[in-house]
């Protein structure tokens, strides 16, 4: 069965810094696109940055972009999320999201909470 566990979360003050992975159990995990997502309480579900499988296309959402990196590491199938300069607006629930082939896959989330 395939597994996506986030780690990294936790509460940190704003203009910190966070490190989030998604280690995955998805073979092959370089044939799947990534994506971590956000969802902050009553709010939707949101794209926050994307990497695809060539391990060079990525995309971000406006407001993180400059102070987030997604990256990837093919040989541990686990993806990464590099924030920084964290304001208290991007506190959420960090999921990561495998699209590949033949499936589609979410890990459950990690929780993020910039506060001072």
């Amino acid at each position: 069965q395939v597994q996506l566990v986030e780690s990294g979360g936790g509460l940190v003050q704003p203009g910190g810094s966070l490190r989030l992975s998604c280690a995955t159990t998805i073979l092959p995990f370089s044939e799947c696109d990534m994506s971590w997502y956000r969802q902050a309480p009553r709010k939707e579900r949101e794209l926050v940055a994307f990497a695809a499988t060539d391990g060079v296309t990525t995309n971000y959402k406006d407001s993180v972009r400059g102070r987030f990196t997604i990256s990837r590491e093919n040989a541990k199938a686990t993806v990464y999320l590099q924030m920084n300069s964290l304001h208290t607006e991007d506190t959420a629930v960090y999921l990561c999201k495998a699209t590949c082939i033949h499936a589609i896959y979410w890990g459950r989330g990690t929780q993020v909470t910039v506060s001072s």
